[in-house]
């Protein structure tokens, strides 16, 4: 059963809702240990200095912001701990937004709020107010002493809240320059076609439906080599044909898309 990580509270106006946060999503990756392969030992890092070719030992290390080559500046812990952000236990609403302004790169990782001890009428209100004026608040939260903008929103029975990217953490999309917009020009009857295959896929979101192959097939291979099986594994493929016929590319995906549909709905 999930435990909460953080308890606090919800302001906005002079409503305050205790609430408790849960993570709502974490990475499955498929994690490996540094082994020496002549004896299976664990490897250890050490910090070395790169001039004296020492071991350094914890206390003797700074925190140094690179400049330019060879060039630092040291800021000390006491001064990062007189910058850190006033550590408060509230996410403090500053505005309503529509949820479509907010550009889906901005979002970072993802909590659910849940009402704490004597907040559930309050709880209640602010999800109820929100789903009905389809809105999302924003506001900002310390957690683990760094200051988060956040945006929290109605999910089905409870709150959903995501941290986002400040702006100057986004790359803006003008910056880019590997966008050569006279070789991207198509056709109106180009697009028919392109409109006619989303047409074909088009379909409800069930993320039921997918699931990470390679970590699947990762853990089933552990599992073969820990029950002592040796594993042969298949020769890499080779790289797919670049497509030069549009159009023809667009037909034969067409016919294919349908016909896998004819095929789910005969089975």
């Amino acid at each position: 059963m999930p435990r909460p990580t953080w308890r606090g509270s919800i302001s906005f106006g002079l409503v305050n809702v205790p609430i408790k946060l849960y993570t709502a999503a974490r990475s499955k990756d498929v994690r490996f240990n540094m082994l020496h392969e002549k004896d299976g030992s664990r490897i250890q890092l050490r910090r070395f200095c790169a001039d004296e070719g020492v071991e350094v030992q914890t206390d003797e290390i700074v925190k140094g912001y690179e400049l330019g080559a060879d060039r630092y500046v040291v800021v000390t812990a006491d001064e990062l701990d007189a910058l850190e952000p006033t550590v408060t236990s509230g996410i403090e609403i500053e505005e309503f937004v529509d949820l479509d302004q907010i550009d889906p790169v901005y979002f970072e990782n993802s909590y659910y709020l849940t009402p704490d001890k004597g907040g559930a009428k309050a709880y209640g209100l602010l999800l109820a107010a929100m789903r009905q004026a389809n809105k999302v608040a924003l506001g900002r939260v310390v957690l683990r002493q760094k200051q988060y903008l956040v945006a929290l929103r109605p999910a089905g029975k409870t709150i959903a809240m995501q941290t986002l990217y400040y702006p100057d953490e986004v790359v803006a999309v003008d910056s880019l320059d590997e966008l050569p917009e006279d070789e991207m020009a198509v056709s109106d009857r180009e697009v028919a076609m392109a409109q006619q295959l989303i047409a074909t896929l088009a379909a409800d979101f069930d993320p039921d439906k997918y699931t990470d192959e390679y970590r699947e097939a990762v853990l089933a291979l552990i599992d073969r080599k820990a029950a002592g099986e040796e594993v042969v594994m298949p020769a890499a493929k080779g790289e797919e044909p670049k497509v030069v016929d549009i159009m023809a590319a667009l037909e034969a995906s067409i016919a294919a898309a349908r016909g896998d549909k004819q095929a789910k709905r005969s089975a």
